[in-house]
């Protein structure tokens, strides 16, 4: 969709794991070949470890510790304030 400017991934893992999140975004990224700015915030269990996944992931993405920080980067990103 040519009006998507940025994708902002905001979960908190508490039933599923945010290494698993982290898996499933990064399958996904690759999958559709994301053009447009992405960031992702994970809370919760293994949100250190899904980080670093995310992080090392080789994939053009921004990963923020907190909800604040996240939404920082999205907008500074896209150039867009909501």
């Amino acid at each position: 969709d040519p009006n998507v400017k940025g994708i902002f991934i905001n979960i908190f893992g508490g039933i599923v794991r945010c290494e698993r999140i982290a898996h499933g975004v990064i399958e996904a990224a690759k999958e559709v070949k994301i053009t447009v700015p992405l960031v992702v915030r994970l809370q919760g269990t293994n949100a250190e470890e899904g980080r670093k996944l995310l992080a090392e992931s080789g994939l053009k993405l921004e990963v923020a510790d907190d909800l604040w920080e996240a939404a920082q980067k999205i907008v500074k990103l896209t150039g867009k304030a909501a």
